[in-house]
This record gives C-alpha cells, sequence and structure tokens, in this order.
C-alpha cells in the first residue's frame, strides 16, 4: 500500500496535537507511511499545551463512549507497554448534584450509560462524602462515580506519542505550513505547502482551531469556530481528593466549572464561559480566577487559602452542537476531517487515531461504524450531548 518516493506518503496528517500526533503512532505502528506537517515548531504547542489534562468515557453519546474508552485503555496502559512516564492517574470523574434537576438528569443516564460499557453508578450523599470527604455537603444531593477515568498530562503524551512514532517510522516536519491542497476535482492527492508538495492517497485534517480555514483551501465549509477557556493551577498539597469534580450548575459568567488534584498534588479548575468567546485569544484575563476561586471555593471549602501558581487560556475548537467531525466527506476523495473537537481532543485523541488508522486500512469494525455515523461531517448537527 506503500508510495514509493522521499515526498510520497500514504497519509499526511495536517497538524501535530492531541488528534494528529497519537493518529500518527497508531497509523505508523500500522505499517503505513506518514507524514505530519506542523506550522508550529514541536508537538502539541496549539492547545493541546493548554488542555488540563481529563480522560473519560463519561458521556450521554455512544460514540462519545467508545472513543473515551478506547482512549482510556491507551493512556492506562501507556507507561507498561512503552516506559514513557505521561504522568496517568486512575481518579476517576464525579458529576456532583446540588439540584432535584441535575440528580434527575444523572440518575436517568445511569442504566443507559452501564448497558453502553460504563463502570459507573450512582452514589447517595452520604456515599458521595465517603469519595470525596471535602466537598461541600450543604445541598448535596449526590452524584456519580466513574472510577476507571482519569488524567494525564497533555504534553508529556503528546512527546511520548511522537517519540514511538518517529521510531515506527512516521515523518514530522515542523515549521511547515499548508499553503494549498493536490488533487483534481473531486479527489485529494496530496497538499502544497511553503517548502513544496507532498503527494499521498489520505490527507487528514487534524489542525484543531485551524480547520476551518484551513479546510476553506478546498473550497470545504467545515462548521468549527474555537472560542477560549480559561484555567489556573494551585502550589502543591497534600492528597485531598482523586475524582475530577464536575459542577453542572450555570452562573452568570460561566455554564459550568470542574476541578481535579493533579498527581503532583496540585489543583487544576476550569470552567466554561457563558456567553461563549469566540476567537483564538490565549492571553489570560483579569475577570477568570476571582469568578473561579469563589466556585472552587464554594464547592470545597478547605481550598480557601491555597496559592494560585498561574491562570492560562486556551481554545476550544466547537461545532454547532458540541460533538467532533470526524470521517470522510462526501465527494471529497482522500480527504478526511478529524476537527472540532470542542476541548476533548486529549481524551479523544488515541481513540481516534486507532478509528482512522481502521478507516484507511479499511477494516472497520461495528463501533467504528457507530463513531463514524455519529460524527459524521454530513449530520444535521441539532441533537448536543447532556455530559458535554
Amino acid at each position: 500500500m506503500t508510495f514509493e518516493g522521499r515526498n510520497n506518503f500514504d497519509v499526511i496528517i495536517i497538524g501535530a496535537g492531541s488528534i494528529g500526533t497519537p493518529t500518527a503512532y497508531f497509523m505508523a505502528k500500522a505499517g503505513l507511511k506518514v507524514l505530519v506537517l506542523e506550522k508550529l515548531p514541536s508537538v502539541g504547542q496549539a492547545s493541546n499545551k493548554h488542555a488540563i489534562g481529563g480522560i473519560r468515557a463519561t458521556h450521554s453519546d455512544p460514540a462519545k463512549i467508545y472513543l473515551g474508552n478506547r482512549s482510556l485503555e491507551v493512556f492506562s496502559t501507556w507507561q507498561d507497554q512503552n516506559d514513557d512516564d505521561i504522568e496517568w492517574h486512575q481518579g476517576g470523574y464525579s458529576y456532583v448534584a446540588y439540584t432535584a434537576e441535575h440528580e434527575n438528569t444523572l440518575k436517568d443516564l445511569i442504566s443507559w450509560q452501564q448497558n453502553h460499557g460504563l463502570k459507573i453508578s450512582w452514589l447517595d450523599k452520604d456515599d458521595l462524602l465517603e469519595v470525596l470527604p471535602n466537598l461541600n455537603p450543604e445541598y448535596l444531593r449526590g452524584g456519580t462515580f466513574s472510577p476507571d477515568d482519569g488524567s494525564a498530562s497533555p504534553l508529556m503524551s503528546a512527546f511520548a506519542f511522537h517519540k514511538r512514532a518517529v521510531e515506527a517510522s512516521a515523518v514530522y516536519h515542523f515549521n511547515e505550513t499548508v499553503t494549498g491542497f493536490l488533487g483534481d476535482e473531486g479527489r485529494v492527492t496530496g497538499v502544497r505547502t511553503d517548502h513544496g508538495d507532498y503527494h499521498c492517497r489520505w490527507v487528514i485534517n487534524a489542525a484543531g482551531g485551524w480547520a476551518k480555514p484551513l479546510s476553506e483551501k478546498i473550497g470545504l465549509h467545515v462548521p468549527v469556530e474555537p472560542d477560549s477557556h480559561e484555567a489556573a493551577i494551585t502550589e502543591p498539597v497534600q492528597r485531598l481528593f482523586h475524582p475530577m469534580i464536575v459542577d453542572m450548575r450555570s452562573r452568570p459568567g460561566s455554564a459550568n466549572f470542574y476541578f481535579y488534584q493533579h498527581l503532583t498534588g496540585k489543583i487544576i479548575f476550569c470552567m466554561t464561559p457563558d456567553p461563549q468567546i469566540l476567537g483564538t485569544h490565549t492571553i489570560a484575563s483579569s475577570s477568570f480566577l476571582p469568578h473561579a476561586a469563589k466556585r472552587l471555593i464554594e464547592l470545597m471549602p478547605i481550598l480557601k487559602h491555597i496559592r494560585v501558581r498561574r491562570v492560562w487560556r486556551g481554545t476550544y475548537p466547537m461545532t454547532p452542537d458540541g460533538s467532533p467531525i470526524i470521517g470522510q466527506v462526501a465527494g471529497l476523495e482522500g480527504y478526511l476531517l478529524a476537527v472540532g473537537m470542542c476541548g476533548q481532543g486529549f481524551m479523544f485523541g488515541p481513540g481516534v487515531g486507532q478509528l482512522l488508522t481502521h478507516l484507511v486500512l479499511n477494516k472497520l469494525d461495528e463501533a467504528d461504524r457507530i463513531i463514524l455515523k455519529s460524527l459524521s461531517f454530513h449530520r444535521q448537527f441539532e441533537s448536543e450531548e447532556i455530559l458535554q
């Protein structure tokens, strides 16, 4: 299947981030000749390095559950199989309920989630406080607990995927910008960059927040718009809790709030801004920390004296329904999309890489087909997942 020649490849991946780098690893490992093109100087230098590191299969959509479980399998076994420390910690996830509405929503999902392969349970207030003894008990009704979920370092993971992909003969070109595509009507046969032309059987758009302008070079409108999210990290403290805690309540300025304690003891916290802050802004604001710190202390009062070390801002490439776009485009042979991860690119990266490898090799299984149908570019973008 491999093309011959220095500038000929089976697959060209545009973007060396949370999606492109693990995809290159799985494809190269499968024996494909892979080129990764990245306009920045190294892997993970766009959205990846701004991710907070959460990895979950706890979703309310089958496609995301499949992707999450596949990724969890890769992250949780990576160090044993490859001897690379990626700071994996299986702390679990807990969606906490402080309102009857959220309690009912979460409870209604439990049996469905279990039937779709999730190890998840509902814990009443007292049982949840056994898992999270420092959680604010006032108005607490309970919450879900998914022990198989966890966290890892986005950059350490990206470096590990890159290292092993190169060992499997993947080629990376950094500081190289895609300027156009090669091919004729209805068929993509390669890409043009500021350094030259490359030919291939498949091109994968894994360009994150730049996926839309990249596809416009080929006349394709992809509904992906980046929006800004902020996060913060504290000084390290003794272990106080393990799970990522997700509070679904909306407040003025935020749609939800989530935080966890890193393997090193630092607390990392983030919230979804409401309304959205569209654009590629990466300069931290003065308003985030006072707002987010108030929510953090409300949920876990014991943290009120902890010192914050750093605040940062990154981008989430968003789609109209909050779910990724993955797979082929009708009438555009040889062009694959792996875009619009909506802030979940890091947690889905290995699962997406495995899926695209199966697609290129024409070895799709039933779960692959379910994912591709659900996350197709050609869907209606009408239904939003409950646990985004």
